[in-house]
């Protein structure tokens, strides 16, 4: 949907992915870029853009909650429940279940064998 970051950042990676100078600012200011397409970056935070390449796989570890906020009983159901449901190794998107392509960018989902 036009307005959400996610459609947003879409438009950012697709503009990238078809123009070099573009993607070479964007992985050099991500901030400014994201700025000149209408992206509005939290204030204060330091963001970055890294590329996934054919021989590097960039993982994002998210920021640990605090302790009050889940519990080790809280986190097993998610986990179990989020078996099949891994990002796109090309564009980070969510796949919607096992063996299937990436609803995004159309990649084969290749952590079908791990899951």
């Amino acid at each position: 949907m036009p307005g959400t970051f996610e459609y947003q950042w879409g438009q950012v990676v697709a503009q990238a992915w078809s123009d070099p100078a573009f993607k070479a600012k964007l992985l050099a200011d991500p901030v400014a870029v994201l700025q000149e397409n209408g992206v509005r970056p939290p204030a204060g935070l330091r963001i970055n853009v890294a590329e996934n390449t054919d021989e590097v796989l960039n993982l994002v570890l998210p920021a640990k909650p605090p302790a009050q906020e889940l519990s080790e009983e809280d986190l097993q159901p998610v986990g179990a429940s989020q078996r099949g449901y891994e990002s796109c190794f090309r564009c980070g998107e969510s796949c919607n279940r096992c063996g299937e392509s990436c609803n995004r960018c159309g990649e084969s989902c290749h952590r079908c064998e791990r899951c």
